[in-house]
């Protein structure tokens, strides 16, 4: 199966499938010297981890990273970093009844055509347990940009028809909340929603919101690799996500140039944009400024209640309902967010350095 590896200078390969043994990943070109804490790997694992909420699925993982490589008395060797994170709480059994059956908006039917054959159990390799491999390679790859003076946040700004007001926010409360929404009354109102969707049987999208600060300008290639064209990428590969806004995105298109052109100023004798409807990139680069975009997650495929579907054989069919599954997958998703934004700016990073030398 191709697909299965992420950057050009900075490299992730991820590998297994939700109900294997385990999943697993080798990081590639992380420079050497690197001091690498591991208990904050724990803690951006635990971030994305089911079972961390009463609003996400009872499935329990302790998603412990086991370092295989590459990582020797505390810093990075410059060595390719292997490691594996081992499922413990699978139930296969619950998808025996289905394995015959395409699940509507999951990946069913596109991989019985692409390969001929699936591993119905959760998705197998189409599932999103393997975003915790991406979790946890970029929280290695944040401990490098925390030197540079690089900070990744990402918040939930919304769900279903709920939603944050726009900037600025105080993301101080964002890990206070139970759907990482920093502002607490519109978090308890999404996470009343939650419980009454799941009462239901239904499920509910939502956007994460990612502010990122402290990228110089510079970052970035033009034409096929702009930074921002490799976020988009970074963040489309994300399970369930369907749709990415860079800056003042879509609504733009209704505002004149005069609207939305951000000057430049001087001041303390550095250059600045008055305005920063480009989201800190320009042509494709970084220009110093804040970059802000938001990432859309369609609502999760999983319903409570029986749907129409077809089976292998082409005969319509009932799809009963069972698992453990979230009703909406936004509060996870913002690590995994911050996580893929910090591969791509790494990547970005080190391309940046050895175009200099």
């Amino acid at each position: 199966m191709a697909g299965n590896s992420f950057g050009k200078q900075l490299i992730l390969t991820t590998f297994g499938e939700s109900h294997g043994p385990a999943i697993g990943g080798m990081l590639d070109g992380f420079p050497a010297g690197v001091e690498i804490d591991t208990d904050f790997i724990d803690k951006q694992m635990a971030r994305r981890r089911p079972g961390q909420s009463g609003v996400t699925t009872p499935r329990i993982e302790f998603d412990k990273v086991e370092i295989l490589s590459g990582i020797f008395e505390g810093k990075s060797l410059g060595t390719p970093i292997g490691f594996i994170i081992r499922n413990s709480d699978m139930r296969s059994s619950d998808y025996s009844k289905i394995k015959n059956a395409y699940r509507p908006s999951h990946a069913d039917f596109t991989y019985d055509r692409k390969y001929g054959l699936r591993d119905y159990r959760g998705g197998g390799r189409s599932s999103a347990r393997e975003t915790a491999v991406r979790v946890a390679a970029g929280a290695i790859a944040m401990q490098l940009l925390n030197k540079l003076g690089v900070a990744i946040h990402a918040y939930t700004s919304s769900i279903g028809t709920i939603s944050i007001s726009e900037k600025p926010v105080d993301l101080s409360g964002t890990e206070q909340s139970p759907v990482r929404c920093p502002d607490p009354v519109v978090s308890e109102k999404m996470e009343m929603l939650i419980r009454k969707t799941a009462d239901d049987g239904d499920t509910l999208g939502g956007t994460v919101t990612c502010s990122i600060t402290g990228v110089p300008a510079g970052w970035g290639e033009p034409v096929f690799d702009k930074l921002n064209a490799d976020l988009g990428k970074a963040m489309l590969s994300i399970n369930a996500v369907k749709g990415f806004e860079l800056g003042g995105g879509f609504a733009m298109t209704g505002k004149k140039g005069s609207e939305v052109n951000d000057t430049y100023i001087v001041k303390e004798g550095k250059t600045h944009t008055v305005t920063n409807f480009s989201g800190g990139i320009q042509g494709g680069i970084s220009n110093g400024e804040e970059i802000y975009f938001r990432v859309a997650f369609k609502p999760v495929a999983t319903l409570m209640k029986p749907q129409k579907t077809v089976d292998t054989n082409g005969n319509e069919t009932i799809l009963e309902p069972k698992g453990r599954h979230d009703v909406c997958v936004v509060p996870r998703a913002v690590p995994i967010v911050e996580a893929m934004a910090a591969l791509v700016l790494t990547d970005h990073y080190l391309r940046n350095r050895s175009a200099k030398f």
